[in-house]
């Protein structure tokens, strides 16, 4: 048995972060990860780009069952702290839309920019090994690897969630909390393409992108881009109102939000098709089909005054009732997790379990689209590897 004072399992965005900060405290840390490849899910984010936080970071952008619980780390540990880090080590990004940050080095950058910080600490790297057993003794833990027994003060679990199964993720994460006797917020995909019935697909239409729509679901709206896929429909607004989705809930799609038709019609030629005067606000290939549905298409002289307005107001609110979601395997992560309510929001400590610690996306903390899940990643490691 080999005595060191953290254990950290987990080389992701979180757990590379907590390492860093413990290390260079002076802690004794051993970094664990079952996966010979090291941050993978950071490597393949943003397309490679990695958009790795976001300039309007705040707690109104993240879901849990405690609205209030990232208030501490996301104050402890800001974006603006991590993009001096970014900085600190000469790496260079631009602000894409709604102020996601992506690195000009790509993901490479950032994965080598938190190597190099583990390394800094003097972390013990055990990379490509699994975890036998988890046990809690007098004074700490015991961890069990194929070829080596672990015993630490502190453990800290950062192994992440069910998303994109085929990159490594399992589980694991969710088996030691219950171990622990700790409550699992019911865990679902997010971020996450949204699938139709086979009946409600328009085919014809798979690859068809409707811009700078507005999709909301109950009181939650978004406005971005959307694509109609061969399943269903996805793109930047669907990944983000898809957090917000339940099986049985419908969206409503505008996808003229800042039209008013009434007047576009009576300035339009009128002896023209109405999917040629729409095709200046929507693409053709979408109008014929759509259209389709009032009858033959016809020139706009010929359209009665109420079936204009019966075509305004579905335009304004296309109701679209997915019939699931395309799952793990395609989402970018995963809804629910450890419950906040037994964690300390100042340490990540679980409330009765002292020296046991959960960070990152374990936790029931999920991010809108565009870096806020990895901003999330780096304060609640940062906060545990002050307190470890």
């Amino acid at each position: 048995m080999i005595k060191t004072d953290v254990v950290i399992i987990g080389a992701g965005a979180a757990g590379l972060m907590c390492a860093a900060t413990a290390g260079q405290r002076g802690r004794e840390v051993v970094l664990i990860d079952h996966s010979q490849k090291l941050a993978e899910k950071i490597r393949i984010s943003g397309g490679g780009r990695c958009n790795f936080t976001n300039i309007n970071v705040r707690p109104e952008c993240y879901i849990s069952n405690n609205p209030h619980f990232v208030k501490s780390a996301l104050k402890q540990y800001t974006q603006h702290d991590f993009i001096a880090l970014v900085e600190k080590y000469g790496l260079t990004y631009h602000e894409k839309t709604l102020g996601q940050l992506f690195c000009d080095q790509n993901s490479q950058g950032i994965i080598d920019l938190l190597k190099a910080e583990v390394d800094l600490g003097g972390v013990i790297w055990r990379m490509g090994t699994s975890i036998g057993q988890v046990e809690q003794i007098d004074g700490g833990f015991v961890v069990t690897t194929p070829t080596e027994v672990w015993q630490c003060e502190s453990l800290v679990i950062a192994c992440g969630g069910l998303s994109i199964p085929q990159i490594g993720a399992t589980p694991l994460g969710y088996e030691i909390a219950k171990q622990f006797g700790l409550s699992i917020v019911p865990l679902a995909a997010a971020l996450v393409p949204l699938t139709f019935q086979a009946e409600d697909l328009w085919a014809e239409l798979a690859g068809v992108a409707l811009e700078n729509v507005v999709v909301s679901c109950g009181e939650m709206s978004f406005r971005e881009d959307i694509l109609l896929t061969h399943k269903g429909v996805s793109g930047p607004a669907i990944l983000q109102i898809s957090s917000f989705w339940d099986a049985g809930k419908t969206l409503a799609i505008d996808l003229i939000p800042d039209l008013d038709l009434s007047d576009f019609f009576r300035l339009a030629n009128r002896d023209s098709l109405i999917s040629n005067v729409l095709a200046d606000v929507l693409p053709k290939r979408f109008l014929l089909v759509w259209l389709a549905k009032y009858g033959e298409i016809r020139p706009l002289k010929q359209y009665s005054t109420k079936e204009l307005l019966a075509i305004e107001a579905d335009l304004h609110t296309w109701q679209v009732k997915p019939s699931g979601t395309v799952g793990y395997k395609k989402a970018e992560v995963t809804r629910g997790g450890v419950d906040t309510d037994q964690l300390l929001s100042k340490t990540m400590m679980v409330r009765n379990v002292p020296g046991l610690y959960f960070i990152g996306e374990v936790v029931d903390v999920t991010g809108w689209l565009g870096g806020y899940n990895f901003q999330w990643a780096w304060s609640s490691g940062y906060v545990a590897g002050l307190n470890i």
